[in-house]
């Protein structure tokens, strides 16, 4: 099996450890000066390729989806800050015939705590004491705010919440990997759940775990929806 990188900064880098760890063969790697506008990815270059994964900038995930398309290569798109394009992505995978996973977060762990997110507001949205909200840190050239990451958990504990809008605070400094917190709150007492990220290995795991699951398959998935078939939930 073999994997492209569409970004070589510090996470393509981080994928490619990882996925020689896996036993996959590694390239093209190509960085924004190969890639510019999705230049670099043709039929030629990508000869062999099973999938490529993709960390770049949310600019570039549309050019790079459609000569991905052109090129017939499937993808992982670990990039965020994209949404406003989703639907334009979306048919651009599905009438080319590839195959497409994206994700607000690849990291193992936090996939987990979308789970216990999920559930917890489940818990504790049947009782009217509580309001909900969420904090989340990251580095100070993280683009986005809020975070991907922090919408999604917004989705997912909002249908469950008494109060249908909480609140939702974002920090950007230095070098966070990447801190999210979900606070349900009464007059009472306060319940946390963190999730904190050491490292972006996770990350760089589950991108590996997602290619190695495209691979060979045809549509557009949310890697949440992936891992969850993955480990069975």
């Amino acid at each position: 099996m073999k994997i492209a990188l569409l970004g070589y900064g510090k996470m393509g880098k981080l994928v490619e450890t990882i996925a020689l760890r896996e036993g996959w063969e590694v390239g093209p790697k190509l960085d924004i000066q190969d890639n510019a506008r999705g230049g670099g990815i043709t039929r030629a270059s990508m000869a062999g390729v099973d999938v490529a994964v993709e960390f770049s900038q949310p600019d570039a995930v549309l050019p790079n989806v459609e000569a991905a398309a052109g090129a017939g290569i499937n993808l992982v798109v670990g990039t965020t800050g994209w949404a406003d394009r989703r639907e334009t992505v979306e048919k651009i995978v599905r009438d080319s015939g590839i195959g497409l996973v994206y994700g607000a977060n690849f990291s193992l762990g936090m996939n987990l705590f979308f789970e216990i997110a999920a559930q917890a507001a489940r818990v504790v949205g049947m009782l009217s004491q509580y309001d909900a909200y969420v904090h989340e840190e990251h580095h100070s050239a993280k683009k986005d705010a809020p975070s991907g990451t922090a919408l999604s958990l917004l989705d997912l504990i909002r249908p469950h919440l008494n109060n249908p809008n909480p609140g939702v605070t974002c920090v950007r400094a230095g070098r966070i990997p990447g801190t999210h917190v979900i606070g349900f709150d009464s007059e009472a007492d306060t319940i946390l759940l963190e999730h904190r990220a050491r490292s972006r290995q996770g990350f760089a795991e589950g991108a590996v775990l997602a290619a190695g699951w495209i691979a060979g398959r045809k549509g557009f998935y949310d890697f949440r929806n992936v891992f969850r078939e993955i480990i069975g939930i």
